[in-house]
């Protein structure tokens, strides 16, 4: 049953149709993502959901008694209150229901009969229950720790920069769980690991969330449900982002011939998500394999986890000095050597590569790791603290979010043809202005118009395209996935993928980082790692080091406690040994169902027909399952074997 409804509803901004009479319905426990064109009215739609405006016409219908909550895209706290204290305010109605809770506790020790204190105690219990409330602290804790607030929380909020303050708001909002969450871009400003931590999040609340996204692994791994805007009307996909591909292609074949480039790129696009999918999965399998057997080796020798953690430590960082054909390759930069710190913390030290003609290089670590950095350094605007930076006879093409290179006060026109004229000439090749700004989604009626009416994630794409119009042996983009809509991102990679020079990208977008590079530059405390392995498998291959580490904990405290179950005399208990008799068939029979769901995700015939979406939710679900099955059996089987 639908808890919000919109019907027939249309707004208009001006001459501007935005809604054109849309139906949208928002079901219990659904986790939409709504994508489309920048300025296409994504944040209209969830603002008249929010309230905030009004539809020109159509009805919006809620619930009796349903709350919704939106994060701002500039959130405002008292200036007088610390980090802490912004979050804890933010949450007072779950802080004051637990100590109203604890007073009718104490009430109810002396009069337990008293049926209103009853009743009043069991609807205390039901709110926070249903706002997860009961380790609210422990809670906060970990949104301060994982979203990088813990040297601001005793800070007054107003000092934090406003991707800090975002945080601190998305972190708080999330808490106070909401019957429905609205997320505009909840992962701007947010580094890949906090972003992980995020999905964790909000998958873990079982929330009603509706999000815009042009994160397509994030959109993959949350949406039940992708919602395309597109000139005013609405259509909706079950599933996420590589579902919404296939679903799209299907409508678009059946379209005019006017389709055929949009639809070979989606075409692409899937082909190249369905092949990481499948080696993700295969990594996995392989990951669980190697952990379940860690799990058995550790009983006997604890120190052989340490061993294989140390050989996958040694695989995350993979450094290639170049063979002969790379060695024939034009070589750009050499760095030798080369280290900086500011602010009296030590960024990269003594760091050695080569960027040679046609790689293409990924940036990637925490927020203020020194990646812009970096890039100063490599385009000679910041000096090295020591180390040599050799620099061949090269042209660098340089993108970041000021947008250097267009001025506010002049029209589309005047930036590409200051001179007078409509042509310009784009990497040789010369055109007319408007046949080449419709390669990035820009009207003809754009031609005239000031920079400064467009929006930041127009100005991006205005940037982008200024840039690609000229000749360069190196481009350099920081953050440039930024504020764009996932149709501009895909112009965008064909950009780079077809540029013949070196690349070399500051990004936290692991989809994008993914499909663009080869090689990455991993900040990693004071040193910069060198792979050749695609970003997220560098991140599942962290993931698998983090939980060696908390195996080999766990190994250890596992001999400790076989140690004082040796000096007692222990019977197992009737539970213990239901499990030892019944869990082996159990566990059998969900790895089973986890290599029948492994091979429907691997063949686009079954998961065409299932849904990609309902076979990954059932799959995690699977995997949860195992994981919780194997720890209490392998703990019961511990306790048994010191017993015999």
């Amino acid at each position: 049953m639908a808890i919000v409804d919109l019907l027939e509803v249309s707004k208009k901004f001006g001459a501007n149709l935005v809604l054109d009479g849309v139906n949208f319905s928002i079901d219990e426990k659904e986790r939409i993502a709504i994508i489309g064109k920048n300025g296409g009215g994504k944040s209209t739609l969830m603002k008249i959901i929010s309230g905030v405006y009004e539809a020109d016409e159509g009805r919006v219908i809620i619930q009796n008694g349903i709350n919704i909550q939106m994060l701002e895209q500039n959130p405002k706290f008292d200036e007088t209150i610390t980090v802490k204290e912004a979050i804890n305010s933010q949450l007072k109605d779950i802080f004051d229901a637990i100590d109203e809770y604890h007073k009718t506790l104490n009430l109810t020790a002396d009069d337990p009969h008293n049926s209103e204190l009853l009743s009043k105690q069991n609807d205390l219990i039901k709110f926070i229950e249903s706002k997860d409330g009961w380790n609210i602290e422990n809670k906060i804790e970990r949104v301060i720790e994982h979203f990088n607030l813990k040297e601001y929380e005793n800070r007054p909020v107003c000092s934090l920069s406003g991707g800090e303050i975002r945080r601190v708001a998305l972190g708080a909002l999330i808490l106070k769980k909401p019957d429905i969450l609205l997320l505009d871009e909840p992962t701007n400003h947010l580094d890949v690991y906090m972003v992980k931590f995020l999905e964790d999040m909000l998958l873990n609340s079982k929330q009603t969330i509706v999000f815009i996204s042009h994160d397509r692994y994030f959109i993959d791994k949350l949406a039940t449900r992708t919602v395309e805007i597109d000139t005013g009307a609405l259509r909706s996909f079950d599933g996420g982002y590589a579902s919404y591909l296939i679903k799209k292609q299907e409508i678009l074949s059946s379209l005019a011939k006017s389709h055929e480039t949009l639809l070979k790129q989606l075409k692409s696009e899937e082909e190249w998500l369905r092949r990481g999918v499948k080696a993700r999965l295969k990594r996995n399998e392989g990951r669980k394999q190697r952990v379940l057997s860690m799990r058995e080796a550790a009983k006997k020798n604890p120190g052989i986890i340490r061993k294989v953690k140390l050989e996958l430590e040694r695989a995350n960082v993979s450094f290639n000095h170049g063979g002969l054909s790379q060695n024939r390759k034009k070589m750009l930069f050499e760095c030798k050597n080369l280290t900086k710190s500011l602010g009296g913390k030590m960024l990269f030290d003594s760091f050695n590569t080569r960027v040679l003609q046609g790689e293409r290089i990924g940036i990637v670590g925490k927020n203020g790791s020194g990646k812009s950095t970096l890039l100063k350094v490599l385009l000679g605007e910041l000096e090295p603290d020591s180390g040599v930076l050799k620099k061949g006879d090269i042209k660098i093409g340089y993108f970041d979010q000021s947008r250097s290179t267009i001025s506010d006060d002049k029209s589309l026109i005047e930036i590409f043809c200051p001179n007078g004229g409509d042509h310009i000439t784009v990497r040789g090749h010369y055109m007319h202005v408007y046949g080449y700004l419709k390669n990035f989604l820009f009207p003809k009626e754009y031609l005239d118009k000031p920079v400064s009416v467009l929006s930041g994630g127009e100005k991006n794409r205005l940037a982008l395209a200024k840039l690609f119009t000229q000749q360069y042996d190196c481009l350099i983009l920081d953050e440039p996935t930024n504020d764009l809509d996932i149709a501009t991102i895909n112009i965008l990679e064909e950009y780079l993928m077809s540029f013949e020079g070196a690349v070399i990208i500051v990004s936290h977008d692991r989809y994008f980082v993914d499909k663009i590079t080869n090689k990455l530059w991993v900040f990693e405390g004071s040193k910069i790692n060198q792979t050749y392995m695609e970003y997220s498998e560098y991140l599942e291959l962290e993931d698998e080091i983090d939980e060696l580490e908390d195996l080999a904990k766990e190994a250890e405290k596992e001999q400790e406690i076989k140690q004082k179950e040796k000096t007692q005399n222990k019977k197992l208990s009737y539970k213990q040994n239901k499990i030892l008799e019944e869990y082996p068939a159990r566990i059998e029979a969900i790895e089973k169902r986890i290599k029948e769901l492994n091979h429907a995700l691997s063949n686009p015939e079954i998961y065409q027909k299932i849904g990609l979406q309902e076979l990954f939710e059932e799959l995690e679900e699977k995997k949860g399952d195992l994981q919780n099955m194997e720890n209490e059996y392998f703990e019961v089987l511990s306790i048994s074997e010191n017993l015999g």
